[in-house]
């Protein structure tokens, strides 16, 4: 019952904010905030935002397999917000941009933007749904399997809860409610690590020694060139997967792209870039921590995703209500982010009618139908295999975001419109032929970097039907 009444709670601050953030909504509110978002929150509030109920598990989890080796991906993770930042949103800011793959029907044709839209819809709903999912089942595991209570309702009602507070405001309503949610997130992580602490019998500066000396401590590698967690390619894969999945995913842009000037949009970017390497600093000494937690109880050290969660199933009241806020923060602001996107790209980019606010509400709703319909299937089909795939597919799907970009802004040439769609749905199947080729024969097996390979690959296959000279069109917007 306590479990109800936190989330109750919650979301009655969450629908308090919305409230107050957004007194008169119309389309161009809901989409783009009127672009008057001051930049300082959004900035803090993506640090949340970015941060799903599956990150909350799996980075600390991360060190009883690789260590602490994921910093330096983070560590390439500010290049990347950089280029995005200088590079990217300057393009958006000039177009004036609802979403940023209009940028593809000026640059390159409306086929080249139906489709980068559309492998947007795709990965967006399908990764989202899954990291709902996920959370979904840890929370009926923790708390609402003893309640009795089904496992449909647990998630149409955090669905639908979702759908009353963003329904008016849409993205101006997450600028305010992410701040919100970002604080939960940092504070449960936090007092988790604090308990940690206290069982350990440390104090802050024991806990950084401790940390520090622990085997599983180790950041980089250097030696290996073979190993995936090699420094460069841990540190460029960091680059590609904030440019690709963030400055070219119109879920992470469109709050970014509600600041009032392409400067404060800059600062926004550059300031959220840099508070991600503190941020996962702490996800991955909780690991470490929890490890040594372990060590210390005679315990077997659980691996991966289950470290933190078997951690908290020992736990007493004082982990248990901070860890569930946890969780549900980070559902909630990733959720709510992931819907207003869908909403905003199919009104606006599949069927161009960015001006109908009915249609709007209407596909709002429709979406967190489907929304719902989706994570119950994949209840029904029970199975993690599918889950990876899931996620394994969503890598894939966006190289060819990747390429189409690459192509617009870095060539002055014209492709064939009409192989777009064929190139982009052949790319990533060519890249898993490659992946599984190199695994058998050669002894390499394919990481992050897999996502620059499928990016060249439809680069050079656009190249190989484009002619010299763009249309007046295409001249315009490049």
């Amino acid at each position: 019952m306590w479990m109800i009444v936190i989330i109750l709670v919650y979301f009655a601050i969450l629908y308090g904010i919305s409230r107050l953030a957004v007194h008169r909504a119309d389309n161009d509110t809901f989409f783009r905030a009127n672009r008057q978002s001051p930049w300082y929150l959004v900035a803090f509030g993506m640090i949340g935002a970015s941060i799903s109920g599956v990150t909350f598990i799996s980075v600390p989890g991360m060190v009883t397999r690789v260590d602490m080796t994921y910093m330096q991906t983070c560590l390439g993770f500010i290049l990347g917000y950089v280029v995005v930042a200088f590079v990217l949103l300057p393009l958006y800011y000039r177009l004036n941009l609802t979403t940023i793959y209009a940028y593809l029907g000026q640059r390159l044709g409306s086929r080249s933007y139906k489709t980068g839209a559309s492998f947007f819809l795709l990965s967006k709903m399908t990764g989202a749904v899954a990291r709902f999912y996920v959370v979904c089942m840890i929370l009926q595991r923790f708390v609402f399997d003893a309640m009795g209570v089904p496992f449909a309702a647990t998630v149409t009602v955090m669905v639908a809860l979702i759908w009353l507070y963003t329904r008016r405001g849409g993205i101006k309503t997450l600028v305010w409610t992410d701040s919100f949610q970002t604080v939960c997130m940092l504070v449960a992580l936090l007092l988790i690590i604090y308990k940690v602490m206290g069982q350990l019998g440390l104090t802050w500066s024991q806990t950084v020694g401790a940390i520090v000396a622990d085997e599983h401590s180790r950041m980089f590698v250097f030696d290996d060139w073979l190993s995936r967690q090699n420094f460069w390619k841990q540190f460029l894969s960091g680059v590609f997967i904030v440019i690709v999945m963030t400055g070219l995913d119109q879920d992470m842009m469109q709050k970014n792209m509600t600041c009032k000037t392409l400067r404060e949009a800059q600062k926004d970017m550059c300031s959220y870039g840099v508070a991600f390497v503190p941020v996962n600093l702490l996800f991955l000494s909780l690991g470490v921590l929890l490890m040594m937690l372990a060590r210390q109880q005679g315990q077997a050290v659980a691996v991966g995703d289950e470290l933190l969660p078997t951690f908290v199933l020992q736990a007493d009241m004082a982990v248990l209500i901070p860890f569930s806020i946890g969780i549900v923060a980070a559902s909630f602001s990733s959720a709510d982010s992931a819907l207003t996107s869908l909403t905003t790209s199919y009104c606006v980019d599949i069927r161009g009618r960015a001006d109908d606010e009915r249609m709007r509400r209407r596909t709002h709703l429709a979406i967190c139908g489907l929304f719902v319909g989706l994570v119950l299937l994949f209840h029904l089909l029970n199975s993690t295999s599918v889950i990876d795939a899931i996620f394994i597919m969503c890598g894939y799907t966006y190289g060819p975001l990747l390429g189409l970009f690459a192509f617009g802004m870095l060539t002055h040439r014209h492709p064939d419109d009409r192989w777009a769609p064929y190139i982009c749905v052949a790319s990533p199947l060519l890249c898993y032929a490659i992946d599984m080729l190199s695994s058998r024969y050669l002894g390499y097996v394919f990481g992050y970097e897999l996502l620059m390979l499928n990016g060249a690959l439809t680069f050079m296959a656009l190249l190989l039907c484009s002619r010299g000279t763009p249309s007046a069109g295409c001249r315009t917007a490049s």
